[in-house]
């Protein structure tokens, strides 16, 4: 999705294809370098369905792979030809996007040990560790395609919004999906105490005690999970989750409404609305 944005984030500035593929090709590096590095803090042995690369080579591999691809990421980026005071902006939105992406990460991490983490904060830390990155996405566009500082800062707020809601409907899919379809265990973040909005909503429900007794417990069952699951449903937790993404989601599609109208513009609305209905 992010490379797909910098490429519609272009067009709907008036730029080419051509202008936005090394930009587009040094994000989805930067996210894989990101998602190679997250798993191996998470422990985690299935991406995607898929062994994950530290399950595969070990952690030093894993983490020299990341490495790789961080600074292919910006090697890509500064040789890919075209404007040099375009494709210097873009590393430095890029290189700022990915210190902002590694304190949304530590945040992350640091959650699983606090029980008393509030909204806001992990409102903060979404933004960080999701939202970032595809704000850089839609502004790296933008500054590929030539636009205007009005037209760069909608798409940096339409990819700020999509970026959190985005990570607000993963962690609801994280907990409602099948296994088969998210490519890894639903209950997931529960089993590994991760302090996601529907966590939060819950210990602020009459299913708390509930959750404690497998909240961060590896060996929380499915039976578990789903009792769980069910609780959350009848206490509105749920539905409140979902609707905050949708909010986020809404904030998006407004502000790239400002654009021009255009075929890309359009893209990005559909875009941002999928980001809060798709499967997997």
């Amino acid at each position: 999705m992010r490379p797909f944005v910098v490429v519609k984030s272009c067009e709907a500035v008036g730029g080419k294809v051509d202008d936005a593929l090394p930009a587009a090709t040094a994000v989805e590096l930067v996210h894989n370098f990101t998602l190679i590095h997250d798993d191996i803090m998470d422990n985690d042995y299935l991406r995607r369905g898929v062994p994950t690369v530290h399950t595969i080579w070990g952690a030093p591999i894993g983490i020299l792979s990341g490495d790789l691809l961080f600074a292919e990421a910006f090697n890509v980026l500064l040789s890919g030809g075209g404007s040099c005071e375009r494709s210097r902006r873009s590393a430095e939105i890029l290189a700022k996007a990915t210190i902002i992406l590694s304190e949304g990460q530590n945040m992350d991490v640091a959650f699983e040990s606090r029980i008393d983490v509030s909204e806001a904060e992990y409102l903060d830390m979404t933004y960080k560790k999701t939202g970032a990155l595809f704000q850089a996405s839609a502004e790296i566009g933008g500054v590929a395609g030539g636009g205007n500082e009005c037209s760069i800062c909608l798409l940096s707020e339409y990819g700020r919004n999509m970026g959190i809601g985005f990570q607000i409907f993963d962690d609801y899919l994280g907990m409602t999906s099948k296994d088969e379809i998210i490519g890894k265990s639903v209950g997931n973040d529960i089993r590994e105490g991760k302090k996601t909005l529907i966590v939060i909503k819950t210990l602020a429900s009459p299913a708390r005690s509930q959750l404690l007794k497998v909240l961060g417990k590896p060996t929380a069952s499915d039976s578990e999970i789903a009792k769980l699951l069910e609780s959350m449903r009848q206490h509105g937790v749920l539905d409140y989750v979902y609707k905050k993404a949708e909010a986020y989601v809404r904030q998006a599609t407004v502000a790239i409404s400002k654009l021009p109208q255009s075929p890309s513009r359009e893209v990005l609305k559909e875009l941002a609305k999928y980001s809060i209905s798709r499967k997997k």
